[in-house]
């Protein structure tokens, strides 16, 4: 009888160790998300006078070029979302289908392509499209005027070629989980070629084909560099969101609150719609025969390579263009004949050292936080399921409709003053990277954890183990490559992060996507290409060690 109650007082025990748990994560998602949330929104409702007021809301909705920064936020974001589909779904059914020469080439250029700060592209197809680009003054030598670059075309150019690459990676998983013996019987009834690619291989992969358009359209949604530096007039919503709060013309704190509400409430119907129209689609397929890759023959083959390195040589164009660029001599905006090391050199001079300093101290503090959490919030949710995981699930996902530079300003309005005092540290810098980042890691962790068989970890309490034991020596072995290959996904995107950053940072927390980002602002362009391609090498090797761990070409949803 003894023995009994010492059981269940050891288990009570245990059960207890991890509601604590549950308690605490809650306790610091209420701190650090949903109280910059509530201080964004009363800040969105607060006038001078210390009352509460809808003006502002007013003031953006009454007023036609407040309004209109909407209309080019979505309506750029959609057309991005498109045109990348049209890019990158072919390339993946030629990748997934077809035995193509190269075929791993074009995997990890595809990666990289996707992985670099976003405004990297806009700044190098304005050397290469500009004005006064090197593709221009040779078209314009020889009496062809392409026009320009600038506003609605150059933003969905750089922005399509950087974001169809995750449209190509993840129908790579959707494609590979099509059964072949599908295909077979299709053809049999005499649906074949493009009708078979229409009705069987994208109504199969519909749902995938959502949630790439989603990603893609989030991403553009939030951007807040490309339209910055290629946009010229063609206003979006992060941009006049940033002018309002650090503008050189005044800033109107109030204001730009209320238009970071607004954008949340956007991204957040576009989700809900997405999430909606996914569950029209919703089924199970898994692919026991997997598609037998044919050979490209023909004149087919031919397009197929064709299409297929074209659209690549043309996403990695302004990142080779930047490494070309950073040897270049140069004076300020105008680079100069001949090559040397003198942007490097300079770069030493302006903040090379610290930018890489914080740098990592960012990504590696970032980081060792975004892993602890994903690994107890995915086991909270899939193992201990209850009402307060499930609401942490629900509230871990909320960075997830929030732009970069609205969690920027959240932070700052909550931490930015006694008694947290925060402004101008990597602290709220790394709190920030955190909240905006562990979405996904924690989506990789619950996805990961879902696939290891309750039963192993039976056995292990079976043998005497405790559960905390278990956890610890059985259930995080079995989860660290998973873990580690988000993990490194989400250093890169730690380390690219500039639409948050640009709220957040100063001259002691300067980051190398930052110093890069400043030093275009200030038109010198050769010390931007130098910073910008050791930022490009570090994600060239960090793409190597996540392609060493993951071993994967999928992403799963």
């Amino acid at each position: 009888m003894a023995n009994t109650k010492n059981i269940g007082t050891v288990k009570h025990k245990k059960m207890e160790i991890w509601t604590l748990l549950s308690i605490g994560i809650l306790c610091v998602f209420g701190l650090y998300l949903v109280y910059p949330l509530y201080g964004l929104l009363k800040e969105s409702i607060r006038n001078p006078q210390g009352g509460y007021t809808f003006s502002y809301f007013t003031k953006f909705f009454s007023t036609p070029y407040y309004m209109i920064t909407i209309w080019h936020s979505f309506h750029s974001s959609i057309v991005i979302a498109f045109v990348s589909l049209l890019i990158g779904i072919p390339l993946s059914y030629f990748y997934s289908f077809y035995k193509l020469k190269g075929a791993k080439v074009l995997f990890v250029t595809s990666i990289l392509c996707c992985m670099s700060a976003p405004f990297l592209g806009a700044y190098a197809w304005v050397m290469l499209l500009g004005r006064g680009g090197v593709i221009t003054s040779f078209l314009r030598n020889i009496g062809i005027d392409i026009g320009s670059i600038y506003g609605f075309k150059g933003i969905v150019l750089a922005q399509s070629l950087k974001l169809f690459p995750l449209v190509f990676i993840y129908m790579n998983g959707a494609f590979k989980n099509i059964d072949n013996s599908l295909l077979e019987a299709s053809a049999n009834m005499g649906c074949t070629g493009f009708s078979r690619f229409r009705k069987i291989v994208i109504a199969l992969s519909m749902p995938t084909v959502l949630a790439a358009a989603l990603i893609v359209f989030m991403r553009a949604f939030a951007d807040f560099g490309t339209p910055q530096i290629i946009g010229e007039g063609y206003e979006t919503m992060p941009v006049l969101i940033y002018d309002q709060y650090l503008g050189e013309n005044g800033q109107d704190y109030n204001f730009a609150a209320a238009m970071s509400i607004i954008a949340i409430g956007v991204t957040a119907l576009v989700f809900f719609v997405q999430k909606w129209t996914t569950n029209k689609f919703r089924f199970s397929i898994n692919a026991l025969h997997s598609v037998d890759k044919k050979d490209p023959k023909g004149i087919a083959g031919f397009f197929m390579y064709l299409y297929s390195y074209i659209i690549i040589f043309l996403a990695v164009l302004p990142q080779a263009f930047i490494i070309y660029l950073s040897f270049r001599n140069s004076k300020g905006s105008v680079f100069l004949p001949g090559f040397s090391m003198g942007n490097y050199q300079q770069a030493v001079k302006r903040l090379l050292v610290r930018s890489i300093q914080n740098t990592t101290i960012l990504g590696v503090g970032s980081l060792a936080i975004i892993i602890l959490l994903a690994i107890i919030i995915a086991y909270l949710v899939v193992r201990r399921g209850n009402f307060i995981n499930n609401t942490i699930d629900t509230i871990s996902m909320m960075p997830y409709i929030m732009p970069g530079s609205v969690i920027g300003i959240a932070m700052l309005l909550a931490f930015g003053k006694k008694p947290f005092a925060l402004t101008g540290t990597l602290a709220i810098m790394i709190i920030s990277l955190v909240v905006r980042r562990m979405p996904y890691t924690i989506r990789s962790a619950t996805a990961n954890l879902m696939q290891i068989p309750m039963s192993i970890e039976d056995a292990a309490i079976s043998l005497g183990a405790s559960k905390m034991k278990t956890f610890f020596k059985v259930t995080v072995p079995m989860m660290s490559n998973g873990i580690l290959a988000g993990a490194i996904l989400s250093w890169v995107s730690i380390v690219t992060e500039v639409s948050s950053a640009i709220i957040l940072y100063n001259n002691k927390t300067i980051t190398l996507t930052m110093s890069s980002y400043v030093a275009i602002e200030r038109g010198n362009y050769g010390l931007a290409s130098a910073f910008a391609a050791i930022l490009t090498v570090i994600t060239g090797i960090s793409l190597m060690f996540y392609l060493a761990i993951s071993k994967s070409e999928d992403v799963n949803l």
